[in-house]
Formats: structure tokens, sequence, C-alpha cells
């Protein structure tokens, strides 16, 4: 019996709720509502080459679908001459070219009459435009949907406009606020979470939409949704077994002239890398969520692939700057004519993702100005393992294995000129969405990385839309993800500044720029470390023809404390040191089967890890056992701990056996170094275990401004003498906690190598080199093996000032 017989009443109830429901939907169809885009900055050069036409855009892809709208032009310009160059910047708008000229006349004059200039500069501005619109509101009998103010102004701005629409700008109950915020977004960590603090003060989250302009773009845009559509495919190939590696390029042929303000402050780094191709990285490297148009799960998702970014370190990047950049520099900003500027206009930065999916695959990051092409495109290249027997002109695109596996999105310009998306056919044939994208028609001559298109399934959008425009309709429809959260963007500062720090007095490598820089610029990574493939020719360096040149040293052998000095530029100090470490490591393992090396932390021993990790080969990795000298009593995965450095640039690199690692105990029973917990005495009794005579074959220490070694520090009332083979100390700097070997210990190693650089280390080099054996004073000075070898390695600036 249907249930409109058995329950009449319930049935009835049943229908008129279902009827309700579909009115209001149709209800909401029909009319959505006013919305109000107030664009800040509105006679700015931004708004006139791109924000005016993306209003129009949008605009003509929502009007007669529920919505009304009314376009406020906004400056500081006084009302007549704001009109004027409003007015101007309207002039180029555009329709799509398959819309009738008089039907576009017809929609851009009705776009110009929704638009409308007004000075905003006084709370009192602000004020009047929320009663005005208000008032159009009422006065055209219109429920208010919402509104949007986007800020094409500089970040100083944002505070006073944002505290001014927090006051007196925001809409009434019932209807949205959404604020468009362009880069920069701060300068370093520091600043960004200060920006980020003032406008949380003023703004929800959610009412936040950071732009970056390069997830607007077509090929950009499409990553994620290719990933989903082709998982299948994709499934067993987008991991570490099957890819090589990752190109993220953004090249430029203009240079910086009439920016040489901006770039003096920012640089190539944090104009293109931090922001566009890190937001880029992220697209590719992220685990893809289950429903790819969940705003959520998307900025979930990216946050989780940030997290996982490798620090980078200085042996990460390599810099470079056009030759007529510091004299533009000179001409603009008015230096004097000795000024050289250090800001990079050309960075590589070699990028690494520590989860099981990409361990080991290289991510390359690379943008420049005044280089021999304008291109941008992201490069998926797939590990080949095929030998065919055949000659080349016998491999059929669509079946050999010997040629390149690869899936590019083309970002734009560029031999293409276009976006595109490219898979090789020896991969799979992609899908792709229908209605936005079609396959490319061949073009005879053109090849793409070396290879013809016909290599290639190649697509293309159907319609080619401005970045803008497709980011303006994603705000107005509330897309989140294709915008950038203030977690996101910290995550982002947190991985780039220690970077950017490390990187602030380096002297970038100079071009000439365009074609003439020929293969000037060329990089090759080994391990985690990236590098410029040729030497700097001598005629590109500044400065005067007589000064010395590192390759004028050689490695310096003598005396300090009447033990063996070796001193070298620090590439040449690092180099000789990690060949003595091996050639010990090697005797030791031929004469006993197994190699004790104590490591120092901090950061001199970074250069020798990786140097050690990616130089020697013939290195006894499975017979070595690997101690630390000291640890500060943080937890090992913090970043200040002196293990998490090692994992970090030597660990991860190379095949030790874990049961050869033995980090020191300083975090036991959910604690760091408290006494009861006898971590120090643990890792004694190790020592003692697994050390003939607990004397290690070899000790690297370092030594700081005050004399100090391992952790170890003047007037320390523990671990100068007495029976204790490991000890707790204070530091007199964060984090204070430390557990170290002891002296005596340390005196007991067949060798012991110092390794003292930089300039900062030349005036105690000096008092150390008179002082006799003080070690309360200078505990340094009391490093001397009962009857080993002690060996100093210093660099020139540390000896010789």
């Amino acid at each position: 019996m249907p249930l409109s017989d058995r329950h009449p009443g319930l049935w009835k109830m049943l229908m008129v709720a279902m009827c309700v429901a579909l009115a209001g939907c149709l209800q909401a169809q029909e009319l959505h509502g006013h919305v109000s885009i107030v664009l800040l900055g509105a006679t700015g050069d931004l708004a006139k080459k791109y924000l005016w036409q993306g209003l129009f855009q949008l605009y003509l892809d929502e009007e007669g679908k529920g919505h009304t709208f009314s376009f406020h032009g906004a400056a500081l310009t006084a009302p007549r001459q704001g009109q004027e160059l409003m007015a101007k910047a309207l002039e180029s708008l555009s329709c799509p070219e398959d819309t009738a000229p008089s039907h576009c006349a017809a929609l851009k004059d009705q776009f110009l009459r929704l638009s409308q200039y007004r000075q905003l500069k006084t709370a009192e501005d602000y004020q009047t435009l929320s009663k005005d619109i208000e008032a159009q509101v009422a006065r055209e009998g219109l429920r208010e949907a919402g509104r949007i103010f986007y800020f094409s102004v500089p970040p100083f701005a944002y505070a006073d406009i944002a505290r001014n629409i927090n006051a007196s700008c925001r809409p009434g109950p019932g209807a949205w606020l959404r604020v468009v915020l362009e880069k920069p977004f701060g300068h370093d960590h520091l600043s960004a979470q200060q920006l980020a603090t003032e406008l949380g003060s003023f703004f929800q989250e959610e009412e936040m939409y950071r732009v970056d302009h390069y997830l607007g773009k077509q090929a950009v845009a499409q990553i994620l949704p290719f990933r989903d559509q082709n998982r299948k495919a994709l499934d067993g190939l987008w991991n570490r077994h099957h890819v090589e590696r990752v190109e993220i390029i953004m090249k430029e042929t203009v240079d910086a002239e009439g920016r040489t303000s901006f770039y003096e402050e920012y640089g190539v780094i944090r104009d293109i890398l931090q922001n566009h191709l890190t937001e880029i990285l992220t697209l590719v490297a992220m685990e893809l969520p289950h429903n790819v148009s969940s705003s959520a799960a998307v900025l979930q998702h990216k946050l989780q692939a940030f997290r996982a970014l490798r620090g980078l370190h200085k042996g990460s990047a390599v810099v470079g700057q056009y030759q007529a950049y510091s004299a533009q520099v000179r001409g603009e900003l008015q230096k004097p004519e000795s000024f050289h500027s250090l800001t990079p206009t050309f960075a590589g930065v070699l990028v690494h993702v520590d989860n099981l999916r990409w361990e080991g695959v290289p991510f390359l990051l690379m943008s420049g100005k005044a280089l021999d092409e304008r291109v941008g495109y992201v490069r998926v290249l797939f590990k080949n393992k095929a030998f065919c027997v055949h000659r080349e002109g016998h491999w059929a695109p669509e079946q050999s294995q010997c040629l390149p596996r690869q899936i590019i999105f083309h970002i734009g310009h560029g031999e293409l000129g276009h976006p595109a998306i490219l898979v090789s056919r020896n991969l799979f044939r992609p899908t792709l969405p229908a209605q936005g994208w079609t396959e490319v028609q061949e073009r005879p001559g053109l090849r793409v990385f070396g290879r013809p298109l016909s290599d290639f399934y190649a697509y293309s959008p159907v319609r080619e839309r401005e970045a803008y425009s497709i980011l303006l309709s994603h705000i107005f429809h509330c897309r989140k993800e294709s915008f950038i959260t203030t977690e996101n963007l910290l995550a982002s500062w947190v991985f780039w500044t220690p970077l950017l720090d490390s990187l602030a007095h380096e002297a970038p490598r100079l071009y000439p720029g365009g074609a003439e820089t020929g293969h000037l610029l060329d990089l090759e990574f080994n391990g985690g470390h990236l590098s410029f493939s040729q030497q700097q020719p001598e005629q590109l360096v500044p400065g005067p023809g007589l000064t010395m040149k590192p390759s004028d040293f050689q490695v310096l052998g003598t005396r300090y404390r009447e033990s063996p000095l070796i001193s070298a530029w620090p590439e040449e100090l690092i180099s000789k040191l990690a060949s003595d470490i091996e050639a010990t490591a090697v005797q030791a393992v031929r004469r006993f089967g197994k190699f004790h090396l104590a490591l120092s932390g901090g950061s001199s021993p970074i250069a020798l890890f990786q140097q050690l990790a990616t130089g020697h080969y013939g290195f006894p990795w499975a017979h070595t056992h690997l101690w630390l000298v000291d640890e500060r009593c943080v937890p090992l995965s913090d970043p200040d701990s002196n293990f998490q450095g090692l994992q970090a640039h030597l660990l991860q690199h190379i095949r030790v056996p874990y049961y050869n690692i033995h980090p020191m105990p300083v975090h036991l029973r959910q604690r760091l170094c408290a006494e009861e917990d006898q971590g120090a005495q643990t890792y004694a009794g190790e020592i003692m275990a697994l050390v003939a005579n607990s004397s290690f074959d070899l000790v690297l220490l370092g030594m700081g401004t005050d004399g100090h070694t391992a952790s170890l520090f003047p007037q320390s009332p523990t671990g100068l003498d007495g029976e204790q083979l490991v000890v707790l100390t204070q530091s007199p700097l964060r984090p204070y906690q430390r557990m170290s070997l002891s002296l005596p210990l340390i005196n007991r190693a067949k060798k012991v190598a110092v390794l003292v650089m930089g300039r900062t280390k030349r005036e105690i080099t000096m008092l150390v080199s008179r002082v006799g054996r003080e070690p309360k004073k200078w505990p340094i000075s009391g490093v001397l093996p009962s009857s080993g070898q002690l060996v100093w390695y210093m660099d020139y600036e540390a000896f010789l000032g």
C-alpha cells in the first residue's frame, strides 16, 4: 500500500516541507542579494592592468544569475582627479572574443553605470560609504548579500584600512564580508607574524583572502584536478620510486629597472620563490584529498606538505645578480659610486620533502630576471630504467620506454606561447575536463625539452583567462583553496627565513644577462647540496684587480698550541678535514673492524656533514658508530637538538645501521635532563660497553667565542676533571641545560680534531694561542689527548682575521 494511502497526514506534511524547501532554493537562485565590491587602490598599476578587467569579467559571468552589483573604485586621490584616472583605466575593458561588438558595448555601458569613484581617506569616508551602500540597497528594494574589499595598496596601509572597515564598514547581520590582500605578506617570519596578528584583530580567518596570482594561472589551477581525474594512472607513479626530480621554474627576460626600490627590499627569493613557486610545490607534493572540491581538505593537506619540507641551509641555494643591477640601483636610489648591491636577481634552491612519498626526490625551484627567455613551467621527470636495442629512429612515442617520461604543467610563454598540460605518450593518455581543455594541434618543428610535440598528449585551455579573473570568481564563490591562509603563510616563512638570513651577506654570482649568460648559471645538485656547474670567471668578480682570491692560497700546515694546525679557506678546509676523517675511519676499520666517531653540534660542522654525505662514497659507514659530544636538553626532534642537525645534514643521506647511532638520552620519562633519570650515567655505560677503553677513535670539537668546547663552559663546576665520563652542564645561553662528554673522556681519544671557523672566532683564537692549560677559564685549553693526537683545523678568517 502506498505511503499516501497508509498515512495521508504525514504524506501531506512531507509534500508541504519539500515545496517550501524547493521554493526557498528557487528564490535563492532568483535573487541572492546585492554585492558591493570596493577596489582600494583603484587608480594604481595593478588595478589598471588586471583588476578592473577581472571585475568586468566577474560581472559578465554573474550578471543575470541572481545577484546585483555595485563597484566602488577607491583611493586617496581627490574625487575629481580620481574619477578621471578611473575612467581612463576603464577605457581598456574588453569582452571575450566570441562576444558580439554591439552586445559588448552594452555590457560595458552597464558596468560603467554600476561603477563609481570615491575618496577613502578618513574614518568618516568609510562611514559615508557604508551608509551609501545601505541607502542604495533600501532604495532599490534589495537584500544585501555581502561586501568585498580588495586591498590593491602597499601592506603598510593595511592596518588603517582594516581598522576603518571593521569599525564602520561591515555589512549588517546576515551578510558576509570578504577582504582580499595582495603580497608581499611580510619580509620574514617575524614581520609576517606581526602583520597576521594585526589583521587578525580586525578580521576573522574566513573573511581574509590572500592572493597569490599564480594560483589563478590555468595550468597551475589544473594541477590538483589533473591529479584527481587521473588518480588511477598516477597512483603508482607519483612517488620516490618513479619520480627522478621535479622542476618548478619561472624565467623572465625583463630586468628590475624601475623596480629596484622594491627589489632591494625583497629580492628574487621573497618576490617569487617564497610564494609563487612554493605554493606550486605544495600542489605537486601534497597528499591528494579524497574530495579535491573541499577547500578545508585541500588547505589542510597543503599545510601538511609545508610541514614536511626539510629545512634549508646555505648549501641548498645558489644566487646570482645580472651585471647592470648595481648601476641601476645607484641611479634610481641615488647611491654612491662605490655601492655594490648584494640583492639576488637569480636564485636556484634545492628542496626536499621528508615523507615516504617523496624521500630523496629533489625539487628544484628556480627564478631569475634578465634571462634568455620568458617561460614558466612545472616539470615532473620520471625515472627511466629501460634500454632499447633499436636506434632512436625506431622508437614509437606511445610504446618506447626509452624516451623521456614526463608530465609538464606549462604555465605560459616560452616556445608554446600558451598554458598547456603535456603528458609523454609512453606514460598514459590523461583525462582532462572536456568543456575546458582541448588537444593541441601538431606544430611541426616545435620541440619541448628536446622532444617534438608529437611525443606528448598535449592539451590547452579552450579559452585563455587571466589569473585575476579566475581568482575574483573564486573569491565571489567562496573557494578558499585558491588562497593562502594565515597558518600556511607562516609555515612558508618558517621554511624560508633561515635560508634568507644565511644568504643576507652572500655575494651573488654576476651574470651578463640574456643569451650572453651562456652556461654561467647552469646548476648541479649532489645529495642536499646545490651548486653552479661552472667556476665564476675572474672578469665578472667586482673589486680591485689585485685582490687575492681563495684559489691563490693553498692549505697551510703549521703549529698552534704546540699541536698541528691546518688552515685554509672554508671549502678547502672542510674538504681536508673530511678526507682526514675518512682516512682515520678506513684505518680503524682495517685494524679493529669498527670506527667510533664522536661529533659535536652547532653550525660549524654542518658543511662537514654535507661534505661527508655527498663526497665520500668510500667511507666505511656500515662499520662506523656515531656518538654525540654534547646535546641540548630538548626533544631530539627539536630544531635546537644537535642530533636533529646530524640527522638533517648527514644521517638521512648515508647508510649507517640504526644500532650504530647513539643519541644522548636527554629525554627520559617525558622529562628533559632530570638528574634522577640518570641519563648521563646511562650514556657513560653505553660508551664503556661498546668503546674499547672508552677511547674514541676520533672526537670532533668546536670552540666558542668564550673558549668553551663541547658543552663545557668557563667556570663550569662539572666535567673538567674527576671520574665522570658524561655530565650535565649549564650553558649561559638558551637552552640552558646540556649533556656533554667530560674533558677526561675527550682526552682519552686516539685523535681529537678541533674545527674553528669564521671571523668572530679570531679574538678567542689569538687569546687561546697565548694561554697555558687553564680549563676553568677556557675549557678548550684543557683539550690534550693523553696518548693520542690533537689537530686544529682553522679557516683563514679565524686564524688570520
